[in-house]
C-alpha cells in the first residue's frame, strides 16, 4: 500500500548573496510508516566552482548534522519526528537549507529516499 510522504532537497548555497546553489541530500518525512531520514552527497569540485574558498570539510560536518537530527541524537533528542521535519525545513539564511516541500507517495519511503537522492542529488 502507498502511503504520502513530504520531502525536501537539501540546498548547500556558499554565498547567500550570489543565490546560487547545489544539491547536497534530500530529506524524507513518511507520518505513517514512522519515518525520518537524510540521504546527504555533496559534491565538491561543483562547491568549490561556485565558492573557490569554500568550506568543505564544515559542510561536511553540517551535513552530518541534518543525518544525526533525524536519528534525534543532540538537541533534537526531545522531538517528534514531525517537529524534526518541520525544524529542519523551516526557512534559514545559512550555507545549508531546505527547499520548498513536495509530497508523494510509495509503498516503501526508505527506498523512495534512495530513489530521490540519486535522482536530484548524485
Amino acid at each position: 500500500m502507498r502511503v504520502p510522504y513530504e520531502y525536501a532537497i537539501i540546498q548547500a548555497v556558499p554565498r547567500i548573496e550570489r543565490g546560487e546553489l547545489i544539491n547536497a541530500g534530500v530529506l524524507l518525512y513518511c507520518q505513517r510508516r514512522d519515518f525520518l531520514a537524510a540521504r546527504t552527497h555533496l559534491h565538491e569540485e561543483r562547491l568549490l566552482a561556485l565558492a573557490p574558498e569554500a568550506d568543505v570539510p564544515g559542510i561536511r560536518a553540517a551535513l552530518t548534522s541534518w543525518e544525526t537530527t533525524c536519528t534525534g541524537n543532540g538537541a533534537s533528542a526531545g522531538m517528534s519526528l514531525g517537529e524534526r521535519f518541520r525544524w529542519l525545513v523551516a526557512p534559514r539564511s545559512t550555507i545549508l537549507r531546505a527547499g520548498p516541500v513536495h509530497m508523494g507517495l510509495a509503498e516503501d519511503p526508505d527506498a523512495e529516499l534512495d530513489r530521490l537522492a540519486a535522482l536530484l542529488v548524485h
